[in-house]
Parts: structure tokens; sequence; C-alpha cells
């Protein structure tokens, strides 16, 4: 019994992460729990403290429920590299404003458990969570020593008339701010350190759902009056939470019209759109502009054999190399199937593209995925690219589609050099040239006529 259980615990994802992230997840989650038990007894807890707590519960769960499934579609967005925005800060903001600090962690707990049970989907990872449980509670406390240290009635105020004008809307104005500031940072930091290759943008990516956090928090300090005022008013904010929520799926459908979800880059479509307002800005200036196609060499005997949950690991992992081998202002998006392109602009010669697409060929090369055996210990897959490229220079009055054609005849020519190899247009009209051949690896993958 007890090897099951340590086996069981040493499969946990949390084990996965790199060594910074897993500490920082550790030592926020021990905080949280040492500083909640630290400040549960501070404040006395009477019968009106209580019956707003279940007030407040019983408005979260009816809140959760009424969301679950706008939540469950959210959860399906790609892997988050923000801070996570749903509605149960409007119910812990308001816990934090009128309750002890026992009953605003309990508040904490109890819409973080209602969400787990009633939204939670497959990709939930626990660990997560948990984490971000023990971001806002940590918050909660903060902020609640920000009231507590700046208004004149704190906390259990018995009605909204003991708040004291703008002094006390201030401070619970620098609250929220200081509560957003502690839980969102201390994510973001997280997903920086268990993502070492994300780029620095990639952790503001659709920042703007921040702002609806702002609107959850005011929301938070109207509950907090009305239930103190009026509790017969608290189902117009659950009208406004449902409205708030159609607003995040609204971001979320832009949002995946734009980013592929299984890879994490541009979609074709949003990489075209880009791409054609950087080739403009190109010929303005008379500047250079390099385009690269990647194709994932037997990607069909990838699927075939190790199935394609496999398949789109491996298509993460490529997406991942490649983030990580181009510039801040290059272009990189998934073009369809196993297929990948890059626009590099100020790419002066034929020669310094060559050595981009080289060095991304050699990465690629360098990377081996492991895939589901019998015995789970893993089979390393051992991958590869081809890649066809051309250059746009100032001579040139090609469209972005004829640079597409050009880079791709290069490809085709690359796989049909024998594949894991880099060919070159000369120009967008021309037929590729014939750098020097490349060896294709050795590889455990079955041979696959399809590219």
């Amino acid at each position: 019994m007890i090897g099951r259980a340590r086996r069981w615990c040493q499969e946990w994802a949390l084990w996965q992460l790199p060594r910074p992230a897993l500490i920082l997840v550790l030592v926020v989650n021990a905080s949280a729990v040492i500083v909640t038990a630290a400040t549960a007894f501070l404040v006395d807890i009477d019968r009106g403290d209580l019956a707003r707590f279940a007030l407040l519960a019983g408005c979260a769960w009816a809140a959760i429920e009424l969301t679950r499934h706008i939540e469950r579609i959210r959860s399906y967005q790609p892997a988050a590299t923000v801070a996570y925005v749903d509605s149960t800060t409007v119910w812990s903001f308001a816990a934090i404003i009128i309750l002890p600090p026992a009953l605003a962690s309990g508040m904490v707990a109890v819409t973080y458990i209602l969400s787990w049970a009633r939204v939670k989907t497959r990709r939930a990872i626990p660990y997560r969570w948990t984490y971000s449980a023990a971001t806002v509670l940590l918050g909660t406390h903060v902020a609640g020593l920000v009231l507590a240290a700046g208004m004149s009635n704190y906390p259990g105020v018995p009605d909204p008339t003991s708040m004291t004008g703008f002094k006390d809307l201030g401070v619970v104005v620098l609250a929220a701010t200081v509560r957003w500031v502690f839980n969102t940072g201390l994510v973001m930091t997280a997903i920086a350190l268990a993502n070492p290759t994300a780029r620095s943008k990639d952790l503001f990516n659709n920042f703007s759902e921040q702002f609806l956090e702002a609107g959850a928090l005011g929301l938070g300090l109207a509950v907090a009056v009305i239930v103190t005022a009026n509790p017969f008013a608290l189902p117009g904010i659950l009208i406004a939470i449902i409205a708030l929520h159609r607003s995040l799926l609204v971001s979320q459908y832009r949002q995946a019209s734009r980013v592929d979800a299984k890879t994490g880059l541009a979609t074709a479509g949003r990489w075209h759109e880009f791409a054609e307002g950087m080739l403009k800005v190109a010929q303005q200036r008379n500047a250079p502009l390099g385009l690269l196609i990647i194709d994932l060499d037997r990607f069909k005997a990838v699927n075939d054999t190790y199935g394609h949950p496999f398949g789109d690991k491996v298509l993460r992992t490529v997406a991942d190399e490649l983030r990580a081998e181009v510039r801040e202002l290059d272009a990189c998006g998934r073009w369809g199937g196993e297929e990948f392109t890059i626009l590099l602009p100020d790419i002066g010669t034929r020669e310094a593209l060559y050595r981009v697409a080289e060095r991304i060929r050699l990465r690629i090369q360098s990377v081996a995925v492991d895939a589901p055996d019998n015995d789970g210990t893993g089979t390393p897959v051992y991958l590869s690219v081809s890649i066809g490229g051309t250059l746009y220079s100032a001579k040139d009055h090609g469209t972005l589609d004829d640079l597409l054609l050009a880079a791709d005849t290069a490809l085709y020519k690359a796989k049909n050099s024998g594949r894991n190899t880099v060919r070159l247009s000369a120009n967008q009209l021309a037929a590729p040239t014939e750098p020097t051949e490349t060896d294709p690896p050795a590889t455990n993958l079955p041979h696959a006529d399809s590219a």
C-alpha cells in the first residue's frame, strides 16, 4: 500500500516542472497554508459573519452553476501564458471587505472547491488549481492588511454608511490593486519559470482579459455593499456575472482565430494577415525579407505508429523549438498539418537566410521525443525537417503568394533530395538552387512514402 502511494505521488505532473518553477509552487503553497493558519483567529466570528458568509457562498455556488458551461468551453483554450480570469474574484473580494480573515480565506477555498467539482475537465491539472488558490489566498491576506491599516471600521462593517467617504473607498481600491498585482504576478512568474523558452511578449499575450479582473473586483465591492444593505439585490450581480463571462468567451473565440490550439503559434490565417503587412513595410522601405516553410519529415508515420496524441506532442515540441530559435521580430506560424512558416524581416542575404534555416534544421534534428511503449519507459523518437525558403529583395515586385510558391517549390526540392535538408530559391520566380546535401539522421520510425 505504501509503495503504491509512493508511485502515485511520483507520477504527479508537479514533479515534471523545471526546478525553479517547482520551488516557487511549493513555497507559495506552504506560505498560503501558514499565513491562513496564523490569521485564522485574529478576529472573532459572530453569527452575523456566518450569515453573510453563507449568503456569499450560496451566491458563489449559483454563479458557478450558471456559468459552468461557458467556463468549460474556456478551459479548452491553449496552454495559458497569462493569469486566468474568472468570476470567483467577485465573491472572494467581497469577503475580504465584510468578513473576518478566517471566513475570507474560507470563501477562497469554497469557490475553488466548487469550481473544481463543477467546472473541472480532463485537462485540469491539480497542482495548477492548487497553486492558483494559494496565490489568491496570499493576495487575500495582503489586501486584508491594506484594509485593516487604512479603513476606519474593518472588518465586518455592519452597514455601508460605516464607510467614511472617499478615504475608505480609496483604501478599498488600493487593496483591490494590491490583490490583483500579487495574484497575477505570482501566476505569471510561475508560467515564465515553467516555460523557459517562452518569449516575454508571450507572457502578455491577450493580457487585455485582465481588465475583466478589474470589473470583477468592482463587482466585489458592490456585492459587499449590497450584502450589508439589501441582499435581495444580489440577483442583479448574478446577471452581470453571466454577461461578464460571455464577454470572456467572445475574447477567447477571437484569440482562437489567431492562435493554433495545438502549437500555440499563429494560425495560418493570422500569419498570412500579419505577413502581408510585413511585406508591405519591406516594400516601402526597400528592405529584404526572408520566408521559410518547414515540413516535418515522415510525420504520417509518427501518427500511424504512435497515435495522434503523440503526433500532437511532436507538433508542440517542434513549435517550442522554432520559438526558441527565431528572433522576437520574426513571425512564426503553423501553416497546416505538419508545416510551419517563418517570416524573417531584415535578412540581408541568401547566405544569412540559409544559415538560419540550417540552424533550425540542426536544432530539430537534435530533438528526441519520448513515445509511449508497453513498459512505460518511453521510446525516443528522433525528428527531422525539410526546409524551403526564398528571399525578397528591393528589386523584386512579387506578392506574398509568389514568395510562398517559391518557398514551397524549394521545399519540394528539399524533400525530393532525401529530406532533412535545406533548399532556397534564388528569388520568388527562379528555380531553387542546390546547396550542399545533408545526410538524414538515423531514425527509429518506419519508412513512409507520404511526407
